[in-house]
């Protein structure tokens, strides 16, 4: 039960301002004295009704909500989520009110438009203390606020804000409703107080400092033209959540808290006078604490994007960003000290966070808030703020740069040469024609200044490199391709251990360094060791893809799957490198089976978004549904960097029927264009880069042929038409998308295709003239190019395909099952699944280390050689010789040819 007899006397006793309000509003205090706290509020908000002057209605309602909001809350009725959004609903309430009444002072016959508060700080995410200030930013459209013919706009603006903040407040006999402060406008020193929506998106868009940033994560269109608010904010969304870190941003909110420590020296110690919102471990920290993860993270994953503390403490923990005790902790430690805050606040009405001094003050607190004394308050307030203080400076230790730039003793020169570099002199000079304007990256001063963080750490690393040559030119490949490297520099500072990753990418993955340079926002996906987690399975790959923001568009969602798609095949290449320790041992058959997921989901949640955009014009074919096939290495769930995306577009239904939409189309154009648009949306480059290349050449009747046929229309052509080479090509298929009916149907077609009887001779002689023919046409590109040397992928391939369609066996997409089960059946030789793990796991590998085929620098062969767990590079040769030889013997097997291995 809430006590509100205990509530009435603790106030009467201990809050002179309550008391005073009890006193004058006797009907209030008998409904709260029988306990009727929602009939009190019901009235209180209607205080202010039949009040012709907007000033004095909102006075009259703010005096009545203040009191039955105060008692509610000592009562226990009230929780402080409740507390806080009732005072947010009516600063968004009063500043409605009072925009309208400043535009009608002036134009009494005018619809309230284009003008707009945006809340920010607690009152943006709704979290309003009992007395708060309020800090909108006032934002107007000069073509649609209501002016007089001879009035200028920005003066019309002007007008209204300044009789704004009269009505708001202004102190008269009736009080005030809440003080606004406008020094969070842009440029607030020289700024009118009301700007133009085009002039506040220029300044967040170019100039914005790091803490306006942190500012907007709690932005709200409150009051005003919310919908002109709304369109504001989905503009300078970018400025506020980037997908790159700005360690710049996460640094200066470390400034900032250091700052204000140092500035409420006093208020630090627990005690008489401590600041329970600046103090160490006090509110404010709490807040920080989650809008410095959110400034992280939220650019990446749209989820956490919310504007109450509790709510983002929450989503950071459910994410895997914090530890879901840490967010419990602190936010119930951000509830008490908020809850306090209400106590102190409630005694005079004023905006105070500091505990009294005089010790008779903070007892009465203490007992307002039903505690025997200010002892025991200040005993629960020192756990804490220790609690809340130790989780924030281990975030700050974390997160900020790593300390001053170093200021050096020695020559670069003579540096160099201690790092052990031959040629110091000539390297020296290098690396200072980087600083003197080379790269436009590091023309700017504060560009150079990052730098010099971070550049001991680079040199030590460059000398630590297995090929520092290698090294140093992609380093600079890097620095070339960057159009600006501050936040870059800030990363790697903030990161040390990164740096050193990043020269092992730059010194053994040509393909990943080209990457980064294209893409420097990269480096955020490797901060944590998440990144060398495999992603999960197609559906949860697909629910990350399709993840963004309410009211995102076709081209934004093309964008987004892009990004997020390049991010997650770059840290599987980094798996590669890296492996656990840093030496490479990533699993290559696990990185490509997660390549194939990647692919698998980006197919559909792009056909699904293609789709969708599609029917808005030509609707849909009743009971007809596309399906995608997918061949080759992505039938069989063992793409590499480098594979192209074997398609087949089909479709289900009548070929002869017609959409429903308003431009109608006969399903085979009907089909046809759609898969055209479901091959854009997976490859045409956008503003976000390009995605997979696809190739569609196995469809019927090659690229003479529709894009898109029948299941009907396919099925007749593999058993009338089909060449041979197609039917192989059917061993490695698997339906991708489509519903499940079309996709059963889908696997039953193949399955009868490749169990038909046939000509064993014709077959044979067919498979081995396609071979030879492949042979002549396209040889090895070098000695590592085990696709295409013999004794190698593709002659396994061959042979496992002419034994599933002449023994009607084996029957499953993934060639290295296939062979293992072909070997148990005797029909290849032991060794045979080895053979095509090994070479799978070094095809995977060289697409990222040797793109040409031919050997690796020396450094970079122990990598290789691990990566396919093989302890040196001789013995990976040796193995390679062994796992050809055991083709070549499958080979004289199944064919009774003998096959010659060079090498």
């Amino acid at each position: 039960m809430f006590d509100f007899g205990s509530a009435l006397a603790r106030a009467h006793a201990h809050a002179p301002f309550l008391s005073r309000a009890l006193d004058r509003m006797p009907d209030l205090q008998a409904l709260l004295a029988a306990g009727d706290v929602e009939q009190a509020l019901a009235q209180a908000r209607g205080a202010g009704d039949g009040i012709d002057d907007t000033a004095v209605a909102l006075r009259r309602e703010r005096a009545a909500l203040s009191l039955v909001i105060a008692i509610g809350d000592l009562a226990g009725a009230f929780p402080l989520t409740r507390v806080v959004t009732e005072l947010s609903a009516f600063a968004d309430r009063s500043l409605d009110a009072a925009i309208s009444a400043a535009i009608r002072r002036r134009t009494p016959d005018a619809d309230p438009a284009g003008f707009t508060a945006i809340a920010l700080g607690k009152h943006g995410a709704q979290e309003l203390n009992y007395s708060s200030d309020i800090d909108p930013i006032l934002l107007y459209d000069p073509e649609v606020l209501p002016r007089r013919d001879r009035d200028d706009p920005a003066e019309a603006a002007q007008r209204v804000a300044r009789a704004l903040m009269e009505i708001m407040s202004a102190v008269t006999s009736e009080g005030y409703v809440f003080r606004v402060d406008l020094r969070l406008r842009p440029a607030s020193e020289v700024s009118p107080l009301a700007l133009p929506f085009e002039a506040a998106i220029t300044h967040y868009e170019s100039s914005a400092l790091a803490w306006e940033r942190a500012a907007y994560i709690r932005a709200r269109a409150s009051s005003g033209d919310i919908a002109a608010g709304q369109a504001f904010l989905d503009t300078i969304r970018p400025f506020v959540w980037r997908r790159s870190l700005d360690f710049g941003a996460i640094a200066e909110i470390g400034r900032l808290t250091t700052r204000i420590r140092d500035h409420y020296s006093a208020g630090q110690a627990i005690g008489p006078g401590y600041d329970l919102k600046r103090g160490r471990g006090g509110i404010r920290e709490v807040e920080f604490f989650a809008q410095t993860h959110q400034l992280i993270h939220g650019g990446r994953n749209p989820a956490l994007r919310l504007r109450g503390t509790r709510a983002s403490l929450d989503a950071l923990a459910d994410a895997g960003i914090i530890g879901t005790e840490d967010a419990a902790i602190m936010g119930q430690s951000y509830d008490r000290l908020r809850t306090l805050e209400h106590r102190l606040q409630m005694v005079a009405d004023q905006q105070t966070h500091s505990l009294p001094t005089d010790a008779q003050a903070l007892d009465s607190v203490a007992q307002l808030d039903g505690l025997a004394d200010g002892a025991e308050l200040v005993a629960e307030l020192s756990a804490i703020s220790e609690t809340v203080g130790r989780h924030f400076d281990t975030l700050i230790a974390t997160y900020a740069p790593a300390g001053a730039v170093i200021v050096e003793s020695t020559p670069l020169a003579l540096e160099l040469g201690a790092l052990g570099f031959a040629q110091a002199d000539s390297l020296a000079e290098r690396i200072a024609a980087w600083e003197g304007g080379q790269y436009r990256c590091l023309r700017s001063a504060e560009a150079r200044e990052a730098f010099a963080r971070i550049r001991p750490q680079l040199l030590r690393a460059l000398a630590e490199a297995p090929d520092p040559d290698r090294a140093l030119l992609r380093w600079e490949q890097l620095l070339a391709g960057l159009p600006s490297a501050i936040n870059v520099f800030r990363l790697l500072d903030a990161r040390p251990g990164l740096l050193a990753v990043v020269m092992r990418l730059l010194a053994h993955a040509p393909v990943l360094a080209d990457e980064l340079a294209r893409r420097s926002d990269l480096l955020d996906t490797l901060i944590d060791r998440s990144a060398f987690d495999l992603p999960g399975n197609v559906s949860e790959i697909a629910a990350e893809l399709s993840r963004g923001e309410a009211g995102d568009d076709y081209q934004r969602l093309l964008d987004n799957v892009r990004l997020r798609v390049g991010e997650m095949r770059f840290a599987l290449g980094v798996q590669l490198i890296e492996g656990p320790t840093g030496t490479g041992g990533g699993d290559p058959l696990e990185v490509a089976a997660a390549l194939s997921r990647v692919a698998e989901a980006a197919i559909d949640v792009l056909s699904r978004a293609a789709i969708e955009e599609f029917t808005l014009n030509h609707g849909v074919v009743a009971e007809s549904d596309l399906a995608i096939l997918g061949l080759g290495r992505l039938g069989g769930a063992a793409l590499t960097h480098a594979s192209d995306l074997d398609l087949v577009f089909l479709f289900s239904g009548d070929h002869a029927a017609e959409s429903d939409g308003r431009r109608p189309l006969g399903a085979t154009l009907y089909f046809n264009r759609l898969a055209q648009r479901v091959i854009a949306a997976l490859s045409v480059p956008t503003a976000a880069g390009a995605l997979f290349e696809v190739d569609t050449r196995l469809r019927p009747s090659g690229a003479q042929g529709p894009i898109s046929v029948s299941l009907e229309s396919f099925e007749r052509y593999q058993c009338e038409d089909a060449w041979t080479w197609e039917h192989m090509a059917l061993c490695r298929a698997r339906p991708l998308f489509g519903t499940p009916s079309d996709r059963e149907a889908l696997s039953a077609i193949i399955a009868r295709v490749q169990d038909r009887d046939r000509d064993v001779g014709k077959l044979r002689s067919e498979v081995l003239e396609m071979r030879a023919t492949m042979a002549e046409h396209k040889p090895p590109k070098g000695p590592l190019d085990v696709k295409l040397a013999r004794g190698g992928l593709v002659d396994l391939e061959f042979m496992v395909h002419f034994l599933q369609l002449r023994d009607h066996v084996a029957h499953t997409p993934d060639l290295g099952q296939a062979a293992q089960l072909l070997e148990v059946q005797g029909l290849l030789p032991n060794g045979a699944r080895a053979a095509h793990d090994l070479m799978t796991r070094l095809l995977v590998v060289v697409r990222l280390v040797a793109p040409d085929g031919m050997y690796p620098p020396e450094a970079s062969r122990g990598i290789v050689a691990r990566s396919c767990g093989l302890e040196s590079w001789d013995a990976l040769l040796e193995a390679l010789h062994q796992a050809r030889l055991c083709v070549a013997l499958a080979w004289g097997q199944v064919f009774d040819i003998e096959l010659e291995i060079e090498g």
